[in-house]
């Protein structure tokens, strides 16, 4: 089968189209006809060396949607439509970037009677995974809640805003450019906020009480002033790196923590564990909503699978304004 494959850390040119053998599945894994894929910050991490040197052959992508091959236990069948994502692709086994990959059953999702296109239904697990587990089952949300998301045009921001809309949240969404507040709105953004680096005074503008909950995708860099913009009791859950490495420096937990205000960081290494099951995961009905169009698209791009090294040039442009998928 085709893959791609880093053999040294270096741009997108590092990533190389090779034929690799594929791995048959042992009792807890099933093997995957690969139909598409989204692309994700982690891998142009690994494939830049931010994530550690690669002192042997690497093959990046941490999720995936197409057609069972083969599942010794029988518990999915040839041809079943699935998404994948996590449970060790790219870091302890081999990614997503292949025709085929070999994955932990438990991490395997089935998309029930989805007429999704390929391309839509690759945007939906490593995005909307990390949604769900930080916005239900760690934030806890409600309807009727308020909800503050930092950094809300990356890909998982914008999944955030339609998964939060969709469950009868009001959503502020910041952004650094003027230019995507109408896209925010499309999405279900009730308020948009340009963010220059402070944002709580014009939240709590706003909402003077403070927002109910706050989803942190900047990271490290922001999360300071995210807190002072939550009520007390509220949570803040923090769920990206993109402002840097995930430290803060002189941290005063009473003169920085406003009262009683709960901060957590959520990790998508969790999918398929003990601790966060995917066997009652939305990914199904997000699927279903989109198709009848009750939930917008956040795919912004599809490329063809010859062409993932432009593709990676894009991500590390910093250009790309929702999720980026590639068929095969």
């Amino acid at each position: 089968m085709k893959a791609y494959v880093v053999e040294k850390v270096g741009g997108p040119e590092a990533l190389e189209l090779r034929d690799v053998d594929s791995v048959q599945p042992g009792n807890d894994e099933v093997l995957i006809r690969i139909k598409a894929f989204g692309l994700n910050r982690a891998e142009a991490y690994l494939r830049a060396g931010h994530m550690g040197e690669i002192t042997a052959p690497r093959t990046p992508g941490i999720e995936a949607v197409g057609e069972i091959i083969n599942d010794p236990a029988g518990i999915f069948q040839p041809g079943q439509r699935v998404v994948t994502s996590m449970g060790g692709m790219q870091f302890s086994r081999a990614g997503s970037y292949a025709e085929q990959v070999t994955v932990l059953r438990s991490n395997v999702v089935d998309l029930g009677n989805s007429n999704l296109s390929w391309e839509e239904l690759a945007s939906l697990p490593q995005a909307y995974l990390t949604v769900w587990g930080a916005l239900t089952k760690s934030l806890k949300i409600q309807k009727g809640q308020t909800i503050l998301i930092r950094g809300a045009t990356s890909s998982v921001g914008l999944a955030a805003v339609a998964y939060a809309k969709a469950h009868g949240l009001n959503v502020i969404a910041t952004t650094r450019s003027a230019e995507r507040e109408s896209r925010l709105k499309e999405l279900g953004a009730t308020h948009v906020i340009i963010d220059q680096g402070e944002i709580s005074e014009q939240v709590r503008a706003l909402y003077p009480a403070g927002v109910d909950v706050a989803l942190e995708v900047v990271g490290a860099a922001t999360l300071k002033d995210t807190i002072k913009a939550i009520r007390p009791f509220g949570a803040v859950t923090v769920i990206g790196l993109l402002g840097g490495a995930p430290v803060i420096e002189h941290l005063h937990l009473m003169q920085d923590l406003p009262s009683a205000v709960s901060v957590n960081f959520f990790p998508s290494g969790l999918f398929g564990t003990a601790a966060l099951p995917l066997t009652d995961t939305p990914l199904a009905w997000i699927a279903k909503e989109i198709e009848e169009g009750k939930m917008p698209s956040i795919v912004t791009q599809v490329f063809n699978f010859t062409d993932l090294r432009r593709a990676h040039s894009l991500i590390e442009s910093n250009q790309a304004f929702g999720k980026l998928v590639v068929r095969i």
